[in-house]
């Protein structure tokens, strides 16, 4: 048996767990001297890392400080992490400047999001009710975020900040483009020149050029065309610029998916007297969807980093709220641990995405054979 055959091959019946990995280990990491040498090695190196990483993380850290300054760090400094500083800045680390009293409605705002994240991923919830419990959903958390209604006080969106803000972003953005980028791209292959043009002008012209321009154009250029005495929000229109942007790029996912069905499955619904838009309603897209789910997560969890662009017009979102959090004098030099902490964040939600478009694969692959 060759080494491939070996590592392909699984547990043989009859033998103890310990003669199959035994056997899995001769065939990939010591199958000769050289893979050997390279296989000590990196254990080698990767038990270092994880050793230093584990003393700085853990066993020399700084968790909290008597006194709430950063005096107790310093001492310990480049030798443990101070995580006393997360402590002390978590607040406004996820929830900006937004006033400190009425911070439980951007906390309740982050649970909501949670819980429509919860409810969307359960296929027995796929239903047209979903449709409005999304409307439901971000209609509460802007009224909870804003106020001026049942007896909320007014809190401007300048105020605004940290994760209520980057989720606000992400998700309006996602929810709103994958519409607008299946219009597009079924418009991309439509018969009618205008509408085709149009849509192939739109998305080259957008995927074009970077997602600072647009939010640059949006936050700045825009005002000076609109007309007196009309004033966009300035979250409202780096939404807008981040929903023309995801739009673009998932109208182009979504067309290859439609692309790739056969010729057939068009004829075989002409067949049965079907009119274009259930051909396209009730064959083509869920065939193109279920084909793309790899590229269409990605492009999710790009649009959701992207969302930390909306630094450079003022809004201020995770990243920038982190940012600004270490720019106090006695927390200076401890950036490490407040990226690190924004990291592990967005590190959660987009390995969430990758997760659970692996497990829609595999769903629809089980049920295809």
């Amino acid at each position: 048996m060759s080494v491939i055959e070996a590592a392909n091959s699984g547990p043989l019946p009859g033998r103890s767990l310990a003669a199959n990995s035994r056997k899995w280990l001769k065939a990939n990491l010591f199958a000769n001297w050289w893979s050997t040498v390279v296989t000590i090695v990196l254990a080698w190196l990767i038990f270092r890392a994880l050793k230093d990483a584990f003393e700085w993380a853990i066993l020399h850290a700084v968790w909290v400080t008597q006194d709430g300054g950063s005096a107790a760090c310093r001492a310990l400094m480049g030798e443990g992490a101070c995580w006393a500083l997360i402590g002390a800045k978590h607040r406004f680390l996820l929830f900006g400047a937004y006033p400190y009293d009425e911070q439980w409605r951007p906390a309740l705002s982050v649970l909501l999001f949670m819980g429509l994240f919860a409810i969307s991923v359960q296929k027995r919830f796929w239903r047209r009710e979903i449709f409005f419990i999304w409307l439901l959903v971000l209609a509460s958390v802007w009224t909870l975020m804003s106020g001026g209604v049942l007896g909320l006080s007014r809190v401007q969106t300048d105020s605004w900040g940290g994760l209520p803000v980057t989720l606000m972003l992400a998700t309006v953005g996602i929810a709103a483009a994958f519409p607008l980028a299946i219009l597009v791209a079924l418009g991309r292959r439509s018969s009618l020149p205008a509408i085709r043009w149009l849509c192939v002008a739109y998305v080259e012209l957008i995927r074009g050029v970077p997602l600072i321009s647009l939010l640059f154009v949006a936050s700045v250029i825009f005002p000076l065309f609109a007309p007196d005495g009309m004033n966009f929000d300035k979250l409202l229109r780096a939404q807008v610029a981040i929903i023309l942007f995801a739009g673009a790029y998932l109208a182009e996912v979504i067309r290859s998916g439609i692309q790739s069905l056969p010729r057939g499955q068009y004829e075989a619904a002409s067949a049965l007297g079907m009119s274009y838009w259930q051909t396209t309603r009730k064959i083509i897209l869920p065939q193109a969807l279920v084909k793309v789910i790899p590229p269409l997560v990605n492009t999710f969890i790009a649009v959701f980093k992207d969302t930390s662009l909306v630094s450079i017009v003022g809004i201020f979102d995770l990243l920038t709220a982190g940012r600004i959090s270490i720019s106090d004098p006695m927390w200076q030099g401890f950036a490490i641990e407040i990226y690190f902490t924004v990291g592990l964040i967005y590190f959660v939600f987009c390995f969430a995405m990758s997760k659970y478009s692996s497990h829609l694969e595999r769903d629809y692959a089980t049920r295809e054979h």
